[in-house]
């Protein structure tokens, strides 16, 4: 890859990765809500998601997937689904309990939802499909591009890393002020389902239209 590409792509994936979407509401929310360590774990569990996707891609698995859009649109629908879900539980959920909750919902279950909701992120998923390919070598054999998908995968990783903690940090300054001065612990739960419905939304118009 020569150096135009190379910043092409890092250009790229900085705008693709860095635009609001499922996965990074879900770290500002979880930093806003609970703080920035939980806002941090959030942010590794998304980039243990891409890892799943990285290597599907490298395997070429990813391929199977993309050539198949009723596979491709089950998966998405059941992203939007899960997310309706968490914004169900918030909504049903006392002020002291459940996804909304600072004091009960566990760093544990901050990390396996937030590896969940990746997985089933079509944004996530249409990146890996459509995006790294583009940047192998063509008529390459099949060990040439297993390795450069795995080396632009641990680049997006990267980067990701670093936007999803900035993501974080940021959610969390702004949540401490309002925690701070006590006005967000009666709105959390509205604020943070209304966000989930939303995002559910969206992403089921998308696979639907």
């Amino acid at each position: 890859m020569g150096i135009g590409q190379a910043l092409g792509f890092v250009g790229a994936t900085v705008v693709l990765v860095g635009m609001p979407g499922p996965n990074n509401i879900y770290i500002s929310l979880r930093s806003l809500t609970q703080g920035r360590r939980a806002g941090v774990v959030s942010a590794f569990a998304i980039e243990t998601g891409s890892v799943v996707y990285i290597l599907l891609a490298a395997l070429g698995l990813a391929a199977v997937v993309q050539a198949s859009p009723l596979v491709f649109t089950v998966i998405s629908l059941a992203g939007a689904a899960y997310l309706a879900w968490l914004g169900v539980r918030t909504l049903r959920s006392n002020d002291s309990s459940g996804v909304g909750s600072i004091k009960v919902t566990t760093l544990g279950r901050v990390f396996r939802e937030g590896v969940l909701v990746n997985l089933l992120n079509p944004k996530a998923a249409l990146f890996f499909l459509a995006f790294l390919p583009q940047f192998t070598t063509r008529d390459a054999g099949t060990v040439q591009v297993r390795n450069e998908m795995l080396l632009l995968g641990l680049a997006v990783l990267a980067i990701g890393l670093l936007l999803d903690l900035c993501y974080a940090v940021g959610a969390d300054a702004i949540g401490r002020r309002f925690r701070t001065a006590g006005r967000f612990s009666g709105l959390r739960k509205y604020v943070v389902a209304g966000i989930y419905l939303t995002i559910a939304a969206v992403a089921a118009a998308g696979v639907l239209t």
